[in-house]
């Protein structure tokens, strides 16, 4: 069963940056990004397919944030440039273990498995 595990959040002020990892228990397609802050439904924000050749972002953080991936180590990572205050929020990494059309990768449903999240905050 797969298994994701999230770190590299924190607390950072405005303009900083942070950069988060999702390492998996075994090879996914696509991952994806999400975050869901206080009050809010969860959203995607980036999301990148198996190879890492195609990716993906919500235009909120389109120039900010940057999705890579490293297959020899399983694991994925989400730099994040320019920090604003309503980028606070929990940030989830969900995997594939089957193929998935890429423009549906912004998708909560698309995933069938999930790491615990991670608290981002930014504020001065």
């Amino acid at each position: 069963q797969l298994q994701l595990v999230e770190s590299g959040g924190g607390l950072v002020q405005p303009g900083g940056s942070l950069r988060l990892s999702c390492e998996a228990s075994e090879f996914t397609y696509a991952i994806g990004w999400f975050r869901q802050a206080p009050g809010k439904e969860r959203e995607g924000v980036s999301c990148i397919s198996a190879t890492g050749s195609t990716t993906r972002y919500v235009p909120s953080v389109k120039g900010r944030f940057t999705i890579s991936r490293d297959n020899a180590k399983k694991t994925v990572y989400l730099q994040m440039d320019s920090l604003r205050p309503e980028d606070t929020a929990v940030y989830y990494c969900a995997g594939s273990a089957t193929p998935l059309l890429l423009r549906n990768c912004l998708m909560l449903t698309e995933y069938g498995a999930w790491g615990q999240g991670t608290q981002v905050t930014v504020s001065s």
